[in-house]
């Protein structure tokens, strides 16, 4: 597949500002959000959880993509430093407990691969035109033959857009932080990091 077939496939046009704009001349909001242990919490805890998801779900009058990445987690300069720990210090307990954790999960991730889990809040804005309903033929029609024509935005529009986004963005913000989660917005180096794993998940 030539460099240009392969370029027609990515729908991202350009990142900028902490701004994805698309080929379509829509744009999105990358929100990486942190983690509860849900199981862990009591019926109360999780009874309240579910209804301010829901409360939260009630608030948004616009579509939201959230997107769970899981990637299995290299560990090894993890254990080069414990092992480092072992071999530098001269108390001889800890000397003994750090042995005893590096061999504890060398074993564990023998048995089964540690995965990372990243989650991510998606926030769109469509400009030029609504998102379309397509079937599975059509799906798979468009990848053989993508829409390459690209919708540029002036400066003028880009802002004007870009700040009706972040208006979404801070009732997203609100929804997930009252629900004890942390929200940050990705920057231009970290989303470009994040879409390039999407596309190389062996690197």
């Amino acid at each position: 597949m030539s460099v240009n077939s392969t370029e027609n496939l990515v729908p991202i046009s350009d990142i900028r500002e902490g701004v994805v704009i698309l080929k379509n001349g829509s744009i999105r909001l990358v929100l990486e959000i942190s983690a509860i242990n849900f199981e862990l919490r009591s019926a109360e805890e999780q009874t309240a959880i579910l209804q301010g998801f829901q409360r939260f779900l009630n608030s948004v009058d616009f579509p939201l993509q959230i997107v769970v990445g899981s990637r299995e987690l290299n560990i090894e300069t993890y254990l080069k430093t414990i092992d480092g720990i072992v071999e530098s210090t001269e108390n001889e307990l800890l000397k003994i407990q750090a042995s005893e954790y590096s061999r504890f999960i060398k074993e564990l991730s023998s048995l089964s691969n540690i995965m990372s889990k990243k989650f991510y809040t998606i926030i769109p804005f469509y400009i030029y035109e609504k998102p379309e309903t397509t079937g599975l033929v059509q799906s798979l029609k468009s990848l053989f033959s993508p829409k390459v024509v690209s919708k540029e935005l002036t400066e003028e529009q880009f802002n004007s857009y870009k700040n009706q986004l972040l208006q979404r963005a801070e009732i997203v913000y609100g929804g997930l932080v009252g629900l004890g989660l942390r929200v940050k917005q990705l920057e231009d180096e970290e989303i470009k990091k994040l879409y390039y794993e999407l596309y190389n998940p062996e690197k």
